[in-house]
C-alpha cells in the first residue's frame, strides 16, 4: 500500500513503491491500491485535491465499512471485487 512519487522541476513520476508484482499476474489477487493511491498523488500534484478526497474517502469505506480487501490484507477480495468496490464508492 505504499505509493511513490519522484518530483523534479520539470517532470514528475508516480509509482507503487514495491513495483508491478509480475509473479501474481492475472491470478486477480494483487492489491491495487498501491497504484491508486500513486495516481491520488499525481492528481494532487497537478491540482486535483478535490478528486483526491473523493477518493481516499472511498478507500476508507470499502475498508471500514463494507469490509472489502484482498487476501495480503486479511480479506477475500479478488483484484476486480476490491477495484468495483472502490468504484462503486466513488460513483456514489
Amino acid at each position: 500500500m505504499a505509493p511513490g512519487a519522484n518530483i523534479g522541476e520539470t517532470t514528475a513520476i508516480f509509482e507503487a513503491v514495491h513495483g508491478s508484482a509480475p509473479g501474481i499476474a492475472g491470478e486477480g489477487i494483487a492489491n491495487p491500491l498501491a497504484l491508486l493511491l500513486a495516481a491520488c498523488l499525481m492528481l494532487d500534484h497537478v491540482g486535483h485535491a478535490g478528486r483526491v478526497d473523493r477518493i481516499r474517502q472511498s478507500i476508507e469505506k470499502v475498508f471500514r465499512e463494507d469490509s472489502v480487501r484482498t487476501p495480503d490484507l486479511g480479506g477475500k477480495a479478488s483484484t476486480l471485487e476490491f477495484s468495483q468496490a472502490i468504484t462503486n464508492r466513488v460513483a456514489a
